[in-house]
């Protein structure tokens, strides 16, 4: 059984879990580096077991109907909307989750606020200004009384907003099926989204990707914002139009953005929006954590054992 376990950028995959364990007749092959999209199902194409790191190589019906040999395909986490599976179901090809850890939710929130904090207190102009000698160039902003919009009131919109109260702001929210009483649950406010732009000091994005929610934040949401204000995206990028996004940054109608997800990744390194002094870049960390990985990597051995065994686990597309 050949087993390729992709885009482990951080080399983990083997420490975190023993791959040895599945005896000689499997032989695990695992990609460090991002393979390119024309690469992909020539590189892939002897593979019977593949273990996909969430969403970062995609799995549409023609790239899936070009590996004849795949019999399992693990994505990490319970949701994998880069796999087509009904595509995988008519190549007869089961598809499993490995869940992360009961936590994982915790270290998205955590890097929306570095990114809040970052651009209300101008971390990263200070930190270079620090390095270069320099001496106090930027006037931090005030947390306290500003207002928190919050695109999406889930488990992680929740304790966003969560902290903005502790920090003493005015925290709103939106979302297409939010209720009064799921707001007030929260301790937040429910505001239609034409508000919570026009009016929010920092928005951030929590919102679940789908036809739906694509493009949610249009050009003229972006255009209701205040010309303080900032964006945040640590959900997903196709949520945001990234030409009026990037079309605001350039011509400052809005302060600056957080971002931690992009329409293409990993994000070229000539890409434009590496060149804006007034975004903070962040490369795709929101699920990242040790504790996350660990689960990923040893629920993703424990499906392969499964499958071995005749009795798949976490079946997606049953």
């Amino acid at each position: 059984m050949k087993i390729a376990i992709l885009d482990d950028y951080h080399d983990v995959a083997r420490r975190y879990a023993d791959w040895t364990s599945l005896g000689g007749d499997a032989e695990v092959q695992i990609f460090n580096n991002f393979i390119p999209d024309e690469q992909v199902e020539a590189t892939l194409e002897p593979f019977d077991v593949i273990v996909a790191m969430r969403e970062r190589t995609p799995f549409p019906a023609e790239r899936i109907r070009a590996l004849p040999k795949l019999r399992l395909l693990i994505t990490t986490g319970m949701r994998n909307n880069a796999i087509d599976m009904p595509a995988c179901t008519a190549q007869g090809i089961v598809v499993c989750g490995a869940p992360g850890s009961a936590d994982a939710n915790t270290a998205t929130a955590e890097l929306a606020w570095a990114h809040i904090l970052g651009l209300f207190k101008h971390l990263p102009a200070e930190d270079a200004a620090m390095r270069r000698g320099m001496w106090q160039t930027a006037m931090p902003e005030p947390l306290a009384g500003k207002r928190l919009g919050v695109l999406g009131l889930g488990k992680l919109g929740a304790a966003v907003a969560k902290v903005g109260q502790a920090f003493g702001m005015d925290v709103v929210a939106w979302s297409p099926n939010l209720t009064d009483e799921r707001a007030e649950a929260a301790g937040v406010k429910r505001v239609d989204k034409h508000e919570l732009f026009a009016t929010s000091d920092v928005v951030s994005l929590h919102l679940i990707l789908s036809d739906r929610s694509r493009h949610v934040v249009d050009a003229a949401a972006l255009a209701a914002m205040k010309p303080t204000a900032y964006l945040v995206n640590t959900s997903r990028a196709g949520l945001v139009d990234n030409e009026a996004l990037m079309d605001a940054l350039v011509k400052f109608r809005i302060a600056g953005a957080g971002l931690d997800v992009y329409p293409e990744e990993p994000l070229s390194p000539t890409d434009s929006v590496r060149d804006l002094d007034n975004v903070i870049l962040t490369p795709h960390l929101g699920y990242v954590s040790r504790e996350n990985f660990e689960a990923f990597y040893q629920n993703s051995l424990e499906a392969v054992k499964a499958f071995q065994a005749g009795k798949p686990i976490r079946v997606l597309n049953a």
